[in-house]
């Protein structure tokens, strides 16, 4: 059974189910899901915590005692699987689907797993956790959602925020959930309830912001130039190589001209996203890039970047940073636009 972050909060309103599976790559809220799950479990009287990191030379055979073994004191018991990895290797899957064949009696066990790809998804190991229990999908929060989300994380605490201020906020924290989440319960401790003045707002919180080239990525594909400029300073100030940056950039557009030459009637677009190595959390964001992008400024963006490498290696005197701005105006159709930056 999969459910949504959002219904795990009703879902618990009854007795809990005897697995669940917690996944993705948003530490923030994995944690939030599997204190929700813990709760629950302690409501309904599951006491005893038993927490089994996974990782390193584990002894898998010890998992299946489990549930041989009675509870210390006679209690429900809750069990934690902690698989920071995500891959169970050969023992470890087979294990795992004989404990999800047998879950132990009154347990609740909780299996916490960072983002799977296609291959674990489709493992038979995470089969049988699925059809023994219930899955958690975590997605991170987009940037285009980030108002609303921490709009409604300060209407927890009954604060309101106006479009501005959660405007500020979203670009402050440059999607970072735990940065985000630090600051708006500082906006609890420091004003009242009701709603918050962006002036006050604008000195209290801090430049918490945490660039990386994936966000990077995502702005190139939006054609979002002062997002986009921002994060490239946010990078070189960081010290980040602008090898990698290089990298980032010139995956995409790949990505986007394979996809090009995938196009055709007799092919699903998602067939094509898939065998392009497009995620099916990103495909919508790379469609929209696709259809704004045509082949011929994909070509003169690739042939940037080819002396883009160039300068990176010392073979052109010219700065690598300055022409990787300009790679994104090229990219997104303002080559002659002067330098963006909010």
């Amino acid at each position: 059974m999969r459910i949504k972050p959002e219904q795990l909060v009703a879902h618990l309103g009854k007795a809990p189910r005897a697995l669940y599976c917690v996944y993705g790559d948003e530490p923030l809220l994995i944690l939030e899901s599997a204190d929700q799950i813990r709760l629950a479990a302690r409501e309904h009287g599951y006491q005893e915590r038993e927490i089994h990191q996974i990782e390193g030379r584990y002894n898998w055979a010890g998992l299946l005692e489990i549930g041989h073994n009675l509870s210390l004191f006679g209690d429900r018991r809750f069990i934690e699987l902690r698989i920071p990895s995500g891959k169970p290797g050969n023992d470890g899957s087979k294990i795992l689907q004989q404990y999800c064949a047998a879950l132990p009696a009154d347990s609740v066990t909780l299996v916490t797993l960072p983002k799977l790809d296609r291959t674990a998804l489709a493992a038979k190991w995470f089969g049988a956790i699925e059809q023994a229990g219930v899955t958690v999908n975590v997605y991170p929060v987009s940037l285009e959602h980030m108002p609303r989300w921490i709009g409604e994380r300060l209407a927890r605490q009954n604060q309101q925020a106006d479009k501005d201020t959660l405007g500020f906020l979203t670009q402050k924290v440059e999607g970072n959930l735990l940065a985000a989440q630090q600051e708006i319960r500082k906006l609890a401790l420091l004003f009242p309830a009701g709603q918050l003045d962006f002036a006050l707002v604008r000195e209290a919180v801090l430049d918490v912001a945490r660039y990386d080239v994936f966000k990077l990525a995502d702005a190139l594909l939006a054609s979002d130039i002062p997002r986009l400029i921002r994060i490239l300073d946010g990078l070189r100030q960081e010290g980040e190589a602008s090898t990698l940056i290089l990298w980032a950039m010139t995956r995409e557009l790949r990505i986007l001209a394979r996809l090009k030459d995938l196009k055709s009637p007799a092919r699903p677009s998602a067939q094509s996203m898939r065998e392009a190595g497009v995620w099916e959390n990103r495909q919508a964001l790379v469609e929209r890039a696709l259809r704004r992008t045509s082949r011929e400024t994909l070509v003169n963006c690739l042939h940037q970047t080819a002396a883009i490498d160039r300068m990176i290696k010392g073979l052109d005197n010219n700065d690598p940073w300055t022409a990787l701005e300009r790679l994104a105006l090229t990219f997104s159709g303002h080559a002659s636009n002067k330098r963006l930056i909010t």
